[in-house]
């Protein structure tokens, strides 16, 4: 399986520029740094996240790409900094961009490389809410952390051997 396009979702401005929540254009800044390696056609949205669908739909039109071909890549704050999953034809999990793209898009039948940004909270610590650290800056250490992550989905990505 090749992609044909790898679109990253976030949100625009500077404001955005280096959270967590714009985990899906720090993705594919890091595949435009490898670009060598990577054979897809690859965008970030230019819309806030939650109005993701319309930029896709456009994307896939442009591109004559059909939504299997499609990899969308994102955040999931259900997900521990560190890992990523990589799925195809799933719920939007309370995503709302992802929410939005099924909406607009009519369909789940495309990728999504859920990249994780949840913090690993001490022990006996409550666990986070969302909204204390999904607009939170991507720290030094933390971008070390995706940037490790990013390597491993790429080499999976290039491989093509996951399952549908």
């Amino acid at each position: 399986m090749t992609f044909k396009l790898i679109i990253g979702l976030g949100n625009p401005g500077k404001k955005y520029q280096n959270t967590h929540h714009n985990a899906g254009y720090l993705f594919v800044d890091y595949l435009e740094s490898q670009k060598s390696k990577v054979k897809s056609q690859m965008l970030k949205t230019n819309v806030y996240m939650n109005k993701s669908g319309s930029f896709i739909k456009k994307a896939l039109k442009k591109f004559n790409v059909n939504p299997e071909e499609l990899l969308i890549v994102h955040d999931d704050s259900d997900i521990l900094l560190g890992e990523y999953k990589l799925s195809l034809e799933r719920g939007a999990a309370g995503h709302h961009g992802i929410e939005n793209i099924i909406l607009t898009l009519k369909t789940k039948k495309f990728w999504r490389l859920r990249i994780g940004i949840r913090p690993n909270a001490p022990q006996g610590m409550p666990r986070l809410k969302a909204g204390q650290f999904v607009l939170k800056p991507v720290r030094t250490e933390n971008k070390k952390i995706l940037d490790r992550v990013f390597e491993k989905a790429l080499l999976e990505i290039k491989k093509g051997s996951f399952e549908k």
